[in-house]
C-alpha cells in the first residue's frame, strides 16, 4: 500500500516543487483559496420542512393571531369618534358663503357656525382634530421646503435662510421667518365648541392648546432665537410668510412658552403627513369629573373662523372629536390584518393536514416488492 500525502496548495492549483517558481510566463490560477469560507464549507443549519414541523406552525400562528386580531378590532370599535365636515361645498352648508368668497388675499375674517348632535356621551379625555383631504404634504419639493437650522433658533439661518425655502425664502429682499412652503401653508382656522343645554343656553367647552406637540419637537427641534424673551427684537428685520396675517412672534403673545417657533399649533403643522388625507391634533378636552362625562350627549355648536381656503385644490375640511385607548386612536386595520393572517394560516394548516393524511395513508399501504 502506498501512502499519499495531501497538499492544500496543490488542490488550489499551486503545485509543489520547481513548478512553484516558474518563469514570467507561468499562468496564475484563478481557483479560490482552500479555506472554509471561500470553499463554502462553513458550518450551517438548514431546517428540514416536514409535516410535523410545518402543520403545528400554521395552527399556532392562526390560534395566536386570531384572538389578538379580535381584541384589537373590538378595542378599536369601542373608541368613540364624531366627524363634522365644514368645507362648505353644498349650498345648504352654513360655511358655503365663506368657502366661495374667502381667499388668501382676504383681509376680513369670515365666521360660520355648524350645529351637530352627539348621540352618545364621550368619556375620559377627548381629542379634537382638524382634518384635511386632497392636501399632499408628502410632495418631495414641499417636504424639503423648510430650514431646520432656522427653526432651531440659529441666528445666521434666521437672516440667511436655506435655498430649499424658495420661492418662500425672502419677501422684498427681507428674509422670511419661518421660511418655506410648509410654514407658508400653516392651517389657521379657529374652532370654538359650545354645548347647548335643554333650555337653550350655550356653555363654552374649555379647549387646552398646550401638550398637543411631541416633546422632542417642542424642546429639541424648535427653539426661538435668543430664547423666549422679547421675540419682537429677536425677529427684527425678518418678514412674515406670504399667506400669514401676523408675524411668527404674534402667534400666541399671551404665553411666552407657546409663541414664536415653539408655538404648538405651528409645530404640529410642521410635522408633515404621509398621505393626502390626514388629521392633526388641534385641542384637548380634559375630563374634570369622574361622575360626569367629558362631553355629554346632546346638541353642540361649533364656531369657525374660516381662514383656510381649500376649494382651489378640491380639498375638504373637517373637525373630529375622538377618544383614545391603549392602542391609540380608532383604526380597525390592525385588527383586521391580524384576523386575516391568522385565518389564512389556520385554513392552510387544515388543507395541508388533509393532503398529508391522504398521501401518507397511500404510501403506507403500498407494497414494496422484494
Amino acid at each position: 500500500m502506498m501512502a499519499s500525502s495531501y497538499n492544500a496548495k496543490e488542490e488550489d492549483g499551486h503545485h509543489s516543487g520547481a513548478s512553484n517558481h516558474g518563469g514570467p510566463g507561468a499562468v496564475k490560477s484563478k481557483k479560490p483559496d482552500n479555506t472554509a469560507f471561500k470553499q463554502q464549507r462553513l458550518p450551517a443549519w438548514q431546517p428540514i420542512l416536514t409535516a410535523g414541523t410545518v402543520l403545528p406552525a400554521f395552527f399556532v400562528i392562526g390560534l395566536i393571531f386570531i384572538p389578538i386580531g379580535i381584541g384589537l378590532y373590538v378595542t378599536s370599535n369601542n373608541i368613540k369618534e364624531f366627524e363634522v365636515d365644514y368645507t362648505g361645498v353644498d349650498t345648504s352648508s352654513p360655511c358655503y358663503s365663506c368657502a366661495r368668497n374667502y381667499s388668501w388675499n382676504s383681509t376680513t375674517p369670515c365666521i360660520c357656525s355648524v350645529e351637530f348632535t352627539l348621540e352618545q356621551p364621550f368619556e375620559n379625555n377627548v381629542f379634537m382634530y382638524y382634518g384635511l383631504s386632497n392636501f399632499y404634504q408628502n410632495h418631495r419639493r414641499y417636504v424639503k421646503s423648510r430650514d431646520d437650522s432656522q427653526l432651531n433658533g440659529d441666528r445666521n439661518a434666521l437672516k440667511n435662510p436655506s435655498k430649499e425655502c424658495e420661492p418662500y425664502r425672502t419677501s422684498d429682499n427681507t428674509p422670511i421667518a419661518p421660511c418655506g412652503a410648509i410654514a407658508n401653508s400653516l392651517f389657521n382656522d379657529t374652532l370654538e365648541l359650545y354645548h347647548i343645554d335643554p333650555s337653550g343656553n350655550k356653555t363654552a367647552i374649555p379647549l387646552v392648546k398646550k401638550g398637543i406637540a411631541w416633546w422632542t419637537d417642542k424642546h429639541v427641534k424648535f427653539r426661538n432665537p435668543g430664547g423666549n424673551n422679547n421675540l419682537t427684537v429677536a425677529f427684527q428685520d425678518t418678514a412674515k410668510p406670504v399667506n400669514w396675517r401676523k408675524p411668527v412672534y404674534e402667534l400666541d403673545p399671551s404665553d411666552a412658552e407657546n409663541n414664536g417657533f415653539i408655538n404648538e399649533d405651528f409645530i404640529v403643522w410642521m410635522r408633515t403627513a404621509a398621505l393626502p388625507t390626514f388629521r392633526k391634533l388641534y385641542r384637548i378636552i380634559q375630563k374634570k369629573s369622574s361622575t360626569t362625562p367629558t362631553l355629554p350627549s346632546g346638541k353642540y355648536h361649533l364656531d369657525i373662523n374660516y381662514n383656510y381656503p381649500v376649494l382651489s385644490f378640491d380639498g375638504r375640511k373637517r373637525m373630529i372629536l375622538s377618544t383614545i385607548s391603549w392602542m391609540g386612536g380608532k383604526n380597525p386595520f390592525l385588527g383586521i390584518a391580524y384576523i386575516t393572517v391568522g385565518s389564512i394560516c389556520f385554513f392552510l394548516g387544515v388543507v395541508l393536514l388533509i393532503i398529508h393524511h391522504k398521501y401518507d395513508t397511500r404510501n403506507n399501504s403500498a407494497d414494496i416488492p422484494n
